[in-house]
């Protein structure tokens, strides 16, 4: 897992706290979109990972003469 890969984990961490904290602290409902970008964020993190995964598994290796 790369930098930037964890930091939207923890962007997507923090937004869905947040959202709820002012959600449940305040009783307005607006802060339901918090949730939703939150997961909107958790999904955007998942599928680069993935692609992330993806890249780095597909890739050919090099044969020992190629590397000379």
């Amino acid at each position: 897992m790369d930098g930037a890969l964890k930091l939207a984990w923890g962007l997507t961490a923090f937004i869905v706290v947040l959202g709820l904290v002012l959600w449940i602290a305040t009783g307005r409902a607006v802060f339901a979109t918090f949730l939703v970008l939150g997961v909107l964020t958790a999904v955007g993190a998942w599928l680069s990972g993935r692609s992330l995964q993806a890249q780095t598994t597909t890739r050919p290796t090099a044969s020992p003469e190629e590397k000379s």
